[in-house]
């Protein structure tokens, strides 16, 4: 019966060095996803740097726009103002040219004296020559006024262009083309999307996923790389029986500008729409503009992401909360 009881005990001792084992294996590769995860971490914001650092370049390049702009407005009046006074210049000298005419017959009536007709001669010959003269730097002058009147129109739909992309970014909407689903993370409830910010894919917009030609499912852009950006899947947007694929074609939801008055009443938006939209499209704050592309927003990204944890992965741990995960879907856009 000892022997019995001796041979259970040592059992029982093998039995809880093997789950001890077990347990610092697990507590080991768990230290190695958490350093994983501070590394994903540092990545980010190393990104986010970067796009306030373009936003600044971007905002610098306008500026120095506008300026170009003034400048060329500026040596186009002084080139009109340039021209009038040529024009004025050519009617005295027509009208110097008519009277020595006139005055030319007079004397041809009046006197034979060849010498002097010969004078008056010379005198028309050479007023004509200054009428010409004249006449060739009108010429150049309007062809100088055509060339800045084409930069300016050139400088002017630059700026529309850039007016038109910052006015999306403040109300929070990309303006690509076209992109498609890269890969899908059902657990985590997010996906891949071939676009980033180069193509003109903007943190916190909402994107709908077209198949067919129809709007199957919405996502919330979380995090954008040059080419590749991270989405949210929306909750209940996407259709029961519905299962998103590799290479559904995404495309930018836009929404109307939001009128003066509807900015003036009480915000009443859902907590996951940006406060940004609240302001007028046309007449975007230029104080505004820095918090544009400052990374997921955190008054949409957390939000969504309960929603969605209890029915996509109900073992979740205690790391992979909705805090964490604006920092972890950057991983697919860096594969």
């Amino acid at each position: 019966m000892a022997n019995v009881f001796g041979i259970l005990t040592a059992i029982v001792l093998a039995l809880a060095a093997f789950v001890a084992y077990k347990n610092k294996d697990a507590y080991g590769n768990e230290l190695n996803h958490r350093k994983d995860e501070e590394r994903k971490l540092a990545a980010s914001r190393e990104r986010l740097q970067t796009a306030r650092d373009s936003l600044a370049a971007t905002q610098k390049e306008r500026s120095d726009t506008e300026v170009e702009v003034a400048k060329l407005k500026t040596e186009e009046e002084a080139q009109k103002k340039a021209n009038d006074d040529l024009k004025q210049q050519i009617e005295t000298k027509t009208q110097t040219v008519d009277a020595n005419k006139k005055e030319l017959d007079e004397i041809r009536q009046k006197t034979a004296a060849v010498g002097e007709i010969k004078d008056l001669a010379a005198k028309v010959k050479t007023m004509r020559t200054e009428i010409e003269d004249l006449n060739q730097s009108i010429t150049n002058n309007e062809a100088k006024l055509a060339n800045l009147t084409s930069e300016n129109t050139r400088v002017g739909g630059m700026i529309e262009v850039l007016k038109g992309e910052n006015e999306l970014i403040s109300r929070r909407e990309s303006f690509f083309t076209k992109a498609r689903i890269n890969s899908i993370y059902p657990n985590w409830g997010f996906v891949t999307v071939g676009a980033g910010n180069s193509s003109g894919v903007v943190t916190g917009s909402t994107l709908d996923v077209v198949r067919d030609g129809a709007t199957v499912a919405k996502l919330l852009v979380t995090a954008v790389e040059s080419n590749t950006s991270s989405a949210s899947i929306v909750p209940d947007s996407l259709g029961e029986g519905m299962v998103l694929m590799v290479g559904d074609q995404v495309a930018p939801s836009h929404k109307p500008a939001p009128s003066p008055k509807a900015a003036s009443k009480p915000a009443a938006t859902p907590s996951t729409v940006p406060a940004a939209d609240s302001k007028p499209a046309e007449t975007p704050a230029p104080d505004a503009v820095p918090s544009l592309d400052l990374g997921p927003d955190p008054s949409a990204v957390p939000e969504t992401k309960p929603e969605t944890k209890p029915e996509t992965t109900p073992e979740t741990t205690p790391e992979t909360t909705p805090e964490a995960t604006p920092e972890a879907t950057p991983e697919p856009g860096t594969n």
